[in-house]
């Protein structure tokens, strides 16, 4: 099995460059260096400004990748290795989704969907941008935990809203059952990455006659993280950095951890047989039985998914079990807080195909 190197990243978030962000580019590098991320994935509304104003690279730790999340009124599609905005309507209903993953596409850029079952919140106002038309093809893959997504759903009274507001983590439910359904289903016929989102905006929120910021970035970056997995270091040089990056993020080899409570670095998720190896987003040919493996780096209640069906659950730091037949297989890990279950963990699936 060769060595992995483990990448704690922040996807989808705004800076003062989005209509409806207002932190500096400095403020969320600071961010990210406080709360030990090495990389963040910034995702302006319809403008690169960030990489024309060449922010994007490495900053001390962290490593700057910019991309844009196109926006009409549905349909928002986080977009990465293009080098100019794609330009359509903004706040437009009647977008044609196809037409902007197909010129993502056709530019050498890759794409997720993003915050795709977002429904907002009445109480404050926020309106719902989910994604709609799910017969596009192309795509990469999507988000299957948005932290503000999750988050705006707890919002239900004033009293739990505030609480809510002050200490996020014990409130947060994980990805959305409707959203994990969906992303079985579609890898059950082609490889769709999952991710995690923050999409976080540091607004400023009006409640009870005070200005809340919702949430400095300083705060946020605790909460929703996805880890890229590479097989050799990264460099230092910008290029190449980004490039590794995104080539394993595209490949799968990434899991989603929400952290406040327990650092998920450790995490491992492989299948082997007596000659070969797999982990995240690995194909692997199954030619009779192989050993499954999925270690924590502390103890949890483990599932094993297969085909979007609970296959086997235990709680410990470890679990191994043989596998003898094709299908899809994930981990999610929930951890013990307060004697609660908390989300935690969710990878990326192992493709297990039949031998010819």
């Amino acid at each position: 099995m060769p060595s992995f190197y483990d990448y704690t990243g922040i996807i989808h978030s705004h800076s003062a460059y989005s209509f409806d962000g207002r932190a500096p580019i400095a403020e969320i590098l600071e961010a990210a260096r406080i709360n030990g991320i090495d990389f963040v994935m910034l995702t302006d509304h319809s403008n690169l400004r960030a990489k024309e104003e060449e922010f994007e690279g490495w900053h001390g730790d962290t490593l700057l990748i910019v991309g844009q999340e196109i926006a009409p009124r549905f349909n928002h599609y986080l977009a990465f290795q293009i080098d100019t905005p794609v330009v359509i309507a903004e706040d437009e209903p009647d977008s044609d989704p196809q037409a902007y993953v197909d010129e993502v596409t056709a530019r050498g850029g890759m794409g997720f969907i993003a915050h795709p079952d977002h429904e907002g919140t009445k109480l404050f106002h926020v309106k719902h941008y989910p994604w709609l038309d799910w017969s596009v093809k192309g795509y990469t893959g999507i988000g299957i935990w948005d932290f503000m997504t999750d988050w705006q759903n707890t919002l239900r009274g004033y009293p739990r809203s505030i609480l809510s507001f002050l200490f996020p983590a014990f409130f947060l439910t994980g990805p959305r059952k409707v959203t994990l359904e969906r992303w079985d289903l579609l890898n059950a016929n082609a490889k769709v990455v999952g991710i995690g989102e923050l999409d976080n905006h540091d607004t400023l929120q009006r409640v009870l006659g005070l200005n809340l910021s919702v949430f400095p970035f300083a705060k946020a970056f605790k909460f929703m993280r996805t880890h890229v997995i590479t097989e050799t270091p990264l460099v230092r040089d910008d290029a190449k950095d980004i490039a590794a990056l995104l080539s394993a993020l595209k490949q799968g080899r990434a899991y989603v951890a929400g952290e406040y409570f327990r650092k998920s670095r450790g995490f491992d998720f492989i299948l082997t047989d007596d000659s070969r190896s797999a982990t995240l987003g690995d194909d692997f040919t199954l030619e009779n039985e192989a050993c499954l493996r999925a270690t924590f780096p502390a103890a949890a209640k483990i599932r094993i998914i297969k085909d979007g069906t609970v296959m086997r659950e235990e709680i410990g730091r470890e679990l191994t079990g043989s596998i003898s037949g094709h299908g899809v297989y994930r981990v999610e890990a929930y951890l013990r807080v307060l004697g609660r279950y908390l989300p935690w963990i969710f990878s990326n699936p192992i493709y297990v195909k039949k031998a010819q």
